[in-house]
């Protein structure tokens, strides 16, 4: 087993792993906790709160798989993402979350889209997407001419970033759990003096000793180790084919090059060329249906 197949330790994680995060997020009370942080105020008490929840409109059209979705008394929506690896795509991908989101919220035939609920779509991230040094950025849809015009359509979207460096603009809590969330120990806890962020480590601590836990986080791993083997087994049989498949197609053209080279060198015209390949045994189709392969 090479390194990159190494299994990491689950008290070695941090909460930029999403698996501990969503084990520790499934608990809606340390959710709300996390949500209260970050807005710097109390959260109505969570009804809802789903990890690894799918949203699909149909079969055909691809589905996401939300990291903690979850709804409050209000019923405010808040779907809370962990991006650990940076992606080109992450601000489209936000666009396509809040739509499958708003998709999902509105019952068919509702006439009235009053009644669509509001939503909050938070990605936290290791690294600064926008390159602001901001811990925090909040996009919402304003007006182009009239920047003081926000268009009320209930749908915002934020940016976490754990290595900010703007502190004087944030509440001190959020910047403490930010660094939390990549330095999930026992130290970064301690030196903290925000409780939501102690009540946040008690739940680390217990997802971390949880043997049931431990065993799911084996089987993920397992499930997802084999689906990777599996995957490199079909690429190398498909680089394989591929590679038999271009050879041939490299041969069939060696031999029309060979063809064409010896008709040259009687000094023969490009038209009595064509002729002569098309009556030969290795005719110009001939050579065509070898180089298209199967």
């Amino acid at each position: 087993m090479n390194k990159r197949q190494k299994l990491i330790p689950l008290n070695s994680l941090n909460l930029t792993d999403r698996f501990l995060f969503e084990e520790v997020m499934e608990d809606p009370l340390i959710h709300k906790e996390v949500l209260s942080i970050i807005f710097g105020r109390e959260i109505p008490l969570l009804e809802k709160n789903e990890t690894e929840k799918e949203l699909r409109i149909s079969p055909e059209a691809r589905s996401v798989r939300m990291d903690v979705f979850s709804m409050d008394m209000e019923k405010t929506v808040y779907n809370t993402e962990m991006q650990k690896q940076r992606r080109a795509d992450l601000s489209r991908r936000s666009r396509y979350y809040q739509s499958l989101t708003d998709i999902s919220l509105l019952d068919p035939g509702i006439p009235d889209y009053s009644t669509l609920n509001d939503s909050y779509i938070i990605m936290i991230t290791p690294f600064d997407l926008f390159g602001c040094g901001k811990y925090q950025y909040t996009f919402r849809s304003v007006c182009e001419e009239e920047p003081q015009c926000i268009l009320e359509d209930g749908a915002t979207r934020i940016f976490l970033n754990t290595r900010g460096r703007n502190e004087d603009e944030v509440s001190a809590e959020l910047v403490q759990f930010l660094h939390y969330v990549e330095h999930t120990t026992d130290e970064a806890a301690e030196q903290t003096g925000s409780e939501r962020i102690k009540h946040i480590h008690d739940r680390v601590r217990k997802v971390r000793n949880s043997e049931e836990v431990g065993v799911k986080y084996i089987q993920a791993w397992e499930e997802k180790y084999y689906e990777k083997e599996e995957a490199r087994k079909e690429g190398l049989q498909e680089g394989r084919e591929e590679g038999r498949k271009e050879g041939r197609k490299q041969g069939a053209r060696n031999k029309l090059k060979e063809q064409i080279k010896k008709k040259l060198d009687k000094g023969k015209t490009v038209d009595e060329i064509a002729d002569a390949l098309e009556e030969s045994a290795d005719s110009i189709q001939t050579l065509i249906k070898e180089i298209e392969g199967d």
